[in-house]
Parts: structure tokens; sequence; C-alpha cells
């Protein structure tokens, strides 16, 4: 789960029109990993994306723009909203705390999509803190114990990075990464039949142990925070 890349946002939406199509999908558990973006850049240091994406990409803001226009075209043939002015772009390190508070409180996959829906397509920074409190609440968590989380650096930060170091033991170096019971990798947003069948034969091989990569190449985010554009 990486706030700041547009094709965990694509991939979350095709991922899950595939597992609606996929038999067995009362039988899945969705569990959310954190990832960051550009984990070097120092908390409280925004910038707007296209300012970020012309300076990564050595582009015009004319250019960066025409970027960001091409990927809101892939989110919006998912139903999606995205938009391509005036969104910022910074460290994820304490949305990835607070949605390890939601998976705690069974609340992760609510709180997932409400912070996407405000970083891709609501005039709202994740980046602010109340902010992120108000997206808690509005997930079903207590308020005060996200504010909490929020004023505690260490408050769940073994928990991400935990999650990092298995992203690396699996070979993960851009996101969106989905694992199928530790065995299928697909990376990149693919479309949503790839993870039909990548289910399918995840159904089928349960006997299998090796993770496998399944699928072709697909857009990604990388842990520089440069996002491929098709």
């Amino acid at each position: 789960m990486v706030h700041g890349c547009p094709w965990c946002y694509i991939g979350k939406a095709r991922f899950e029109k595939g597992l609606a199509e996929f038999a067995h999908r009362d039988e899945v558990e969705v569990v959310h990993r954190s990832f960051e973006l550009d984990p070097s850049r120092a908390k409280g240091d925004t910038a707007l994306v296209i300012d970020m994406l012309a300076e990564k990409y050595g582009r015009s803001r004319e250019e960066a723009a025409a970027m960001e226009a091409n990927v809101a075209a892939n989110a919006q043939s998912e139903g999606l909203g995205y938009r391509t002015e005036g969104r910022d772009h910074g460290n994820t390190f304490d949305i990835h705390r607070l949605l390890h508070l939601a998976k705690a409180r069974g609340r992760q996959d609510e709180l997932l999509t409400l912070a996407y829906r405000a970083n891709f397509a609501e005039e709202r920074s994740v980046f602010d803190a109340e902010v992120l409190v108000a997206l808690a609440e509005e997930a079903g968590l207590d308020a005060d114990e996200a504010r909490a989380v929020l004023a505690d650096p260490e408050a769940y930060a073994d928990d991400v990075r935990t999650d990092e170091r298995e992203a690396a033991e699996l070979g993960a170096n851009a996101v969106p990464f989905f694992v199928l019971d530790r065995r299928y990798g697909i990376s990149g947003g693919q479309p949503s039949e790839v993870f039909v069948q990548a289910l399918e034969q995840a159904w089928k091989d349960r006997s299998a142990t090796a993770l496998t990569t399944v699928g072709g190449d697909a857009a990604a985010c990388d842990t520089d925070g440069a996002c491929e554009v098709p």
C-alpha cells in the first residue's frame, strides 16, 4: 500500500474487480502491506506532483502534466476520480503507521480506500495530520487514538519496517506488487483479467512453495517515487 503511487490506486481497483469474478472470493483474505515511496524525503517536505515529476524525469512542466493526464485516463477508465493538478507528494511513513492502527482495529481497507480517494481525487492532503485524523474517524477509528499514534513517531513504526523488509525479501522493488499465498507475485497495475487468472492458478496450485511472478510488465512506482506512464 503506497499513497503516492497512482498505480497502487489503480491496481487496487483492478485487483478488486478481478477478485469479484473469482469463484472462491469469499475464502480470500486481503492484507495490505507497507511500502514507502521516496523514504529519504523528510517529514513535512512536500512538493507538487507536477514539479516532482518534471525534476525526476528531466521534463518540462507541460510534459509532466501530460504524464499525469495519461495516468488520470487509466484511473478514470476504472471509474476512479483523479485530479491532475494541485496534488502534493511527500513522505508517507505516518500514513503507513496509521494504516497499521486501522489494521489492528479491523478497518484497514476502509482507511486505505478513503486515503487513496483523498490523495488522488479530492482536495485533501494526506500529508496533513488533521486530514489523516479526519480520514481515520471516517473509517470508523477513534480520532483521539489516531491523533495519539501520529504524535508518537515510534507507534507502529516497527510494523511498517517489518513490511518493508518482507517486501525486499520477496524481491519487490516497485509497487503495486501483489502476492497470492506467498507463492505467486503480480507486479504492476495489471488488467483485472490477469488477477482472475492468477487467483485461479494459485487456487489450483496450493501445494506449490516457490514464489512465481505472473503477468507481463505493467506500470509501477519505484522506491525513489518514480512512477511509470504507459
